[in-house]
C-alpha cells in the first residue's frame, strides 16, 4: 500500500464542517495458513535449534500481564460458560477463542470442533500438535512481545546467525499473537468494565485500543447476539493488525465479521467492516465491491465512503478517487474522511490544499488515536517538502498523544537524519526496529549504518537487510501479498531479479504511483533502463512531490542519454527534500558532480 493510506485514518465522529468549503490526509493480504499457527510456531523454533541457542529477555511487567490469559479453561468455569461458548451452529465464538488462546482457520474449524476442552481437541490431533500446544501454553503469554524486540535486537549485535534462526524468530513474533489470540492489556492494569449493551465503534476511537478490544470481547460473552458488538470487534482487529504489525488478527477479523453478519444478515456495520478487511488484505477490488454495497443501502455510511476512498486510491483511480473524496467530505465531514481528501490532494500535487485539510482534522481531532495519526501525516507532508523543523514539530506532538505510535517515532528518526542528527536517528530507528521489525524501517536503519560509515557499519546494514529478507519469505509462507515491499527492498539491497518479478505482479494488480516507480527502479537496477522509462514518468506524472520518484527518473534518464532532463529531475529530488535518503542523495549529489 502507498504510505499513507496504509496508515488508515481511524474512524472517529462526524465533523461539522466541510473539508472543501472550510479551511481543511500495504501488511498486508494474508490466506488462510494450511498449517495452524502453532506448528508454524514450532517448526520455525526446531529448525533454529540446530543452529543458534537464543536468548530469553527477562520478562517485563508489560509481558507478564498477558501470561495467564493463554491458559486452557477447565471444569466447572467450562461447563458453566458452555452456552456463551458455543452459537447455534455449536461454532466457538471468537471472542473466547481469543481469551482461551485458541486460533481457527476462517473457515471456522476448531479442531476436534466438539465442544470439549483444547487439550481433549489436541489429543485428537496428530502427536507433534501435542507437542506444540503444551510448549505455547508454556511461553505464550509473553512470547509474542519479547520475541519482536528481541530478534529485531539482536540482529545488531550477532554476527554469525543463520537466516533460518533470523526467519524461525520471526515466525514467532508474529504465530504467537495468534496463540494467544486477543491477549491484550488495559494499560494501566485496571479490570476493564464490560462494554454496554448495543456497543458504539466510537469505543475504539477511546485512545487504547487494546483496552477497548478487552471490554468488547467482555461484552460479547455476556451479549453473545450483539452483531453490532461482532461488527465493531472485526473491525477492531483490523485495526490493530494495521497498528501492531500482526496480520493474524486478519483471520480473526474475518471471523467476527461472519459471526455478526451470521446473526444479522446484510448488517451495515459487518458490511463496511468487510470492505475494511479486504482493503487492509490489499484486496481493493473487493474492498471497493463491498463499499459500493453499503452505500447502495446507505449513501452516508462514513466507513464505506472512506473505504471507497482507500480502494479508489491504492487502485490508482486518482480522478475517481478526487470525486469519491468530494462526496464522502459532502456527505460525511470529519477527521477520517479529511485525512483521505488531503491525501487525494497531496498526490495530486496540491499539497497547500492537502495541508490546510489536515489542519484542520487535527483541529478536530478528539482522540489520541486521531491526533497522532493526523499529526503524523502532517509531519509526513512537512518531510516530504524538506521542512524538517516542522515535521520534528508535528511529531512531537502526535507523540505527546501516544508515546508509542509507530509512524511518529519512525517519522522522527527519518527527518532527524535528513538534519544530520545521526546519533538520534540510528537511535530511535533502532527502537523502531526492536519493536516491529518491518521492511521499511529495517532498510532505513541499514541505510543509515551505511551513510555513518563507522566500523562494523556494514555488517550492521547486512543484518537488517537480512531480516527483510527473512520478513518477506515468513510473510510469503503465510500468504501474504509483500510484493511492493520485496520490489523496494531487494533492488537496493538484495535479489534484483526477484525485486524485478515481484515489481512486475505488482503492476499487473494495480497502476498507482507508487507501483510504478518501483517497477521503473526494479527495471534501472536490471539494466533495463529503456523499459524502465516510460513507468518513472508514469509515477511523477501526478504532480506527487516526492524526492525519491524524482531521484530514480533522474538517476534512469541520465541512464539512457537524457542528460538534460537527468540534471533537472536530480535537482529537483534535492532541491524538494535533500535528506530524502542518507545513500540516494549521498548518489544524486555525486551524479551531478560527475555531470558537471
Amino acid at each position: 500500500m502507498s504510505p499513507r493510506t496504509n496508515e488508515s485514518a481511524p474512524d472517529g465522529d462526524a465533523g461539522e464542517r466541510s473539508a472543501a468549503t472550510t479551511e481543511p490526509d500495504p501488511a498486508p493480504p494474508i490466506r488462510v495458513a494450511t498449517d495452524s499457527p502453532g506448528r508454524s510456531a514450532a517448526r520455525a523454533r526446531a529448525a533454529a535449534a540446530g543452529r543458534t541457542t537464543r536468548a530469553h529477555a527477562p520478562s517485563t511487567p508489560e509481558d507478564t500481564t498477558v501470561a495467564a490469559e493463554g491458559t486452557v479453561v477447565d471444569g466447572e468455569n467450562e461447563r458453566n460458560s458452555a452456552e456463551n461458548d458455543k452459537d447455534a451452529g455449536g461454532e466457538e465464538h471468537p471472542a473466547d477463542a481469543a481469551d482461551r488462546g485458541e486460533r481457527r482457520t476462517v473457515s471456522g474449524e476448531t479442531g476436534a470442533g466438539d465442544g470439549q476442552t483444547a487439550a481433549g481437541d489436541e489429543q485428537a490431533d496428530a502427536g507433534d500438535e501435542q507437542t506444540v500446544a503444551s510448549d505455547e501454553r508454556a511461553d505464550a503469554g509473553h512470547e509474542r512481545v519479547t520475541a519482536v524486540r528481541r530478534v529485531s535486537a539482536s540482529s545488531r549485535r550477532w554476527r554469525t546467525v543463520q537466516f533460518a534462526a533470523c526467519a524461525a524468530s520471526l515466525a514467532v513474533a508474529l504465530t504467537a499473537g495468534a496463540v494467544v489470540v486477543g491477549a491484550v492489556r488495559s494499560g494501566s492494569g485496571a479490570t476493564v468494565a464490560a462494554a454496554p449493551s448495543g456497543v458504539s465503534p466510537q469505543l475504539l476511537a477511546s485512545g487504547d485500543l487494546d483496552t477497548s478490544i478487552t471490554a468488547l470481547q467482555a461484552h460479547l460473552r455476556a451479549q453473545p447476539k450483539d452483531f453490532g458488538g461482532w461488527a465493531t470487534l472485526g473491525l477492531a482487529y483490523v485495526e490493530q493488525a494495521r497498528t501492531k504489525g500482526d496480520p493474524s488478527r486478519y483471520p480473526q477479523a474475518q471471523q467476527a465479521l461472519d459471526r455478526s453478519l451470521k446473526l444479522r444478515p446484510g448488517n451495515e456495520p459487518a458490511l463496511a467492516g468487510r470492505a475494511a478487511l479486504a482493503a487492509a488484505r490489499h484486496d481493493f477490488a473487493g474492498a471497493l465491491s463491498h463499499a459500493d454495497t453499503v452505500l447502495e443501502e446507505n449513501p452516508y455510511s462514513e466507513r464505506a465512503l472512506c473505504s471507497r476512498i482507500d480502494a479508489l486510491v491504492e487502485l490508482g483511480r486518482y480522478t475517481e478517487a478526487s470525486k469519491a473524496a468530494d462526496l464522502a467530505d459532502s456527505r460525511r465531514p470529519g477527521v477520517p474522511v479529511f485525512t483521505r481528501y488531503a491525501y487525494v490532494h497531496e498526490l495530486r500535487g496540491d499539497v497547500k490544499t492537502a495541508r490546510r485539510v489536515l489542519e484542520q482534522a487535527l483541529g478536530t481531532a478528539t482522540s489520541r488515536g486521531d491526533i497522532s495519526y493526523v499529526a503524523s501525516a502532517l509531519g509526513q507532508l512537512a518531510w516530504n517538502q524538506g521542512e524538517y523543523t516542522d515535521a520534528l514539530t508535528y511529531y512531537a506532538r502526535a507523540l505527546a498523544a501516544d508515546d508509542t505510535y509507530l509512524p511518529a517515532l519512525e517519522g522522527r528518526a527519518r527527518a532527524q537524519a535528513a538534519r544530520g542528527d545521526d546519533a538520534a536517528a540510528i537511535k530511535g530507528m533502532e527502537q523502531v526496529v526492536e519493536r516491529y521489525p518491518l521492511p521499511q524501517p529495517l532498510v532505513e536503519l541499514g541505510e543509515l549504518y551505511e551513510a555513518r560509515g563507522n566500523p562494523g557499519d556494514t555488517r550492521k546494514a547486512h543484518d537488517q537487510y537480512t531480516l527483510v529478507d527473512a520478513w518477506i519469505a515468513l510473510a510469503h509462507s503465510y500468504g501474504v501479498d509483500a510484493d511492493l515491499d520485496t520490489a523496494l527492498a531487494a533492488a537496493d539491497h538484495g535479489d534484483r531479479g526477484a525485486a524485478l518479478k515481484a515489481a512486475r505482479d505488482e503492476w499487473a494488480r494495480r497502476h498507482t504511483v507508487h507501483t510504478a516507480d518501483a517497477l521503473a527502479w526494479a527495471l534501472h537496477v536490471n539494466g533495463r533502463d529503456a523499459e524502465a522509462l516510460p513507468y518513472a514518468r508514469r509515477a511523477t506524472a501526478t504532480g506527487y512531490r516526492n524526492a525519491s520518484f524524482l531521484y530514480h527518473r533522474g538517476m534512469i534518464e541520465r541512464a539512457t542519454g537524457h542528460g538534460k532532463e537527468a540534471r533537472a529531475s536530480l535537482k529537483a529530488a534535492l532541491g524538494l527534500n535533500p535528506g530524502f535518503s542518507p545513500l540516494g542523495a549521498r548518489a544524486a549529489r555525486k551524479a551531478l558532480e560527475d555531470d558537471k
